[in-house]
């Protein structure tokens, strides 16, 4: 327990968190994320980006190394703990006191990582692909991320057929809070995403970014996620998603003026100084 212990020494919980726009950056340890995959392959390159976004105020950092983009390959945990274990190591060494939250949907992944030092949970399905996570998470007492998904990489586009999105993400986010709950996570833990770009077409993800209003109802923590994402890509002509930053700086502003808890990001400097800006409009 002594690994534990360690890990439950940080506060969890960001400087200012419900008082701003706090921003997750992502840092993905796969070869085939769809918009950075690959760019991280050595120890230097990882800690020199987590340098850059420390410098350039960041909250929590988001280790993944499993893409959940459309038509990604599961490559399973052992690969996944091969891929991300030894860099969390690496960064909670030189940076013990950054948080650090973990994206996967594997309970022996989270609960290795956790065992390590991460500080966070943000599990795309919602601990629908694996309910032991739910366990896992209640153990280590940390923040949980629950995301709003249907299916898996392989077909969750061929799942955006709604009778209402607004309403059906919303309720199927009250099952898995109730699921939650129920393997004592206790509410204060939970945070909720509704997925932009995870089973949702453009005028999906746009009618949600519009009605935010309706996941406060739920009375929890919301992140957003749609950093550099194809419907961005769609608006603006871009194929390329590191082109798309200006669109998602677009979606960071109304994140601030919907008072949005958080919102993971790729570029981090850019949403920061935007978010500074919006934030002293909205928030203050």
């Amino acid at each position: 327990m002594q690994e534990l212990q360690i890990t439950n020494k940080i506060n969890p919980w960001p400087k200012g968190w419900g008082q701003k726009t706090s921003i997750m950056g992502v840092i993905n340890l796969t070869p085939d994320s769809f918009s950075d995959g690959g760019d991280l392959n050595s120890k230097k390159k990882v800690l020199d980006q987590v340098k850059h976004f420390l410098c350039n105020g960041v909250d929590i950092i988001d280790l993944g190394a499993q893409s959940t983009r459309p038509g990604a390959e599961e490559v399973g945990s052992n690969i996944e703990k091969k891929r991300l274990i030894p860099f969390l190591k690496l960064i909670r060494s030189e940076y013990p006191e950054i948080l650090i939250s973990i994206d996967t949907f594997n309970a022996d992944v989270a609960d290795e990582a956790l065992l390590n030092g991460a500080n966070w949970i943000n599990d795309v399905t919602g601990g629908r692909r694996d309910k032991a996570i739910l366990d896992v998470v209640s153990k280590f007492n940390c923040p949980f991320v629950i995301t709003h998904s249907r299916g898996n990489s392989k077909n969750m586009n061929e799942l955006s057929k709604y009778d209402n999105v607004l309403t059906d993400v919303k309720s199927s986010l009250e099952i898995l809070i109730k699921n939650a709950l129920e393997k004592n996570i206790p509410k204060k833990n939970i945070i909720v995403d509704p997925g932009i770009g995870f089973s949702k077409d453009i005028d999906q993800n746009l009618e949600i970014l519009r009605n935010l209003d309706v996941l406060k109802n739920l009375k929890l923590p919301i992140l957003i996620g749609a950093s550099r994402k194809r419907f961005i890509g769609q608006i603006l002509n871009e194929n390329n998603p590191k082109e798309r930053d200006i669109g998602t700086l677009a979606i960071s502003c109304l994140c601030s003026n919907f008072n949005i808890d958080i919102v993971r990001v790729h570029n981090v400097k850019m949403n920061y100084q935007i978010l500074k800006v919006a934030d002293r409009i909205y928030r203050q």
